[in-house]
């Protein structure tokens, strides 16, 4: 799945061309990089963060998972 998509998937933002404009921002950050690129594909483990939101990604379940306090 690709950075924006999941970003929409997720409900972090309502359409692409917000997802876009976070990106292109220097807003998210994958695995501790801030990523530009919006077709990033994400691979099962990666981490990203929006702000204070932190998601690991996961192929088996492409929702993702929220990490609590006690994760991080």
């Amino acid at each position: 799945m690709k950075l924006d998509q999941f970003l929409k998937w997720e409900g972090l933002v309502s359409t692409g061309g917000e997802a876009k404009s976070l990106i292109n921002s220097g807003l998210v950050s994958v695995n501790g990089s801030v990523e530009f690129r919006r077709g990033r594909k994400l691979i099962h483990g990666d981490l990203v963060v929006l702000g204070n939101i932190k998601l690991i990604f996961a192929e088996t379940d492409p929702q993702g998972r929220r990490l609590s306090l006690e994760d991080q």
